[in-house]
């Protein structure tokens, strides 16, 4: 069973008498930063698939263009 130790001038901080790590019980601050993760992980997922997107329609503009200069060159 773990045995914390509030720290001095911090309610939300205990340290673990065990290991001596510093550890961070307010679930609300805890739970906030993982919605912030998230978030930041979904505009990269976002971001990429745009990117993808892009990189698309360029090399079909790319196919269009050649195949309108073999149509102009005959």
């Amino acid at each position: 069973m773990k045995e914390y130790i509030q720290v001095e001038e911090n309610k939300d901080l205990s340290r673990d008498v065990h290991s001596g790590a510093i550890v961070n019980t307010n679930k609300n601050a805890y739970e906030r930063a993982v919605a912030r993760s998230k978030a930041a992980q979904q505009q990269r997922d976002e971001l990429r698939s745009a990117t993808r997107e892009i990189n698309n329609i360029k090399c079909e503009m790319h196919e269009i263009k050649s195949l309108l200069q073999k149509l102009v060159d005959g």
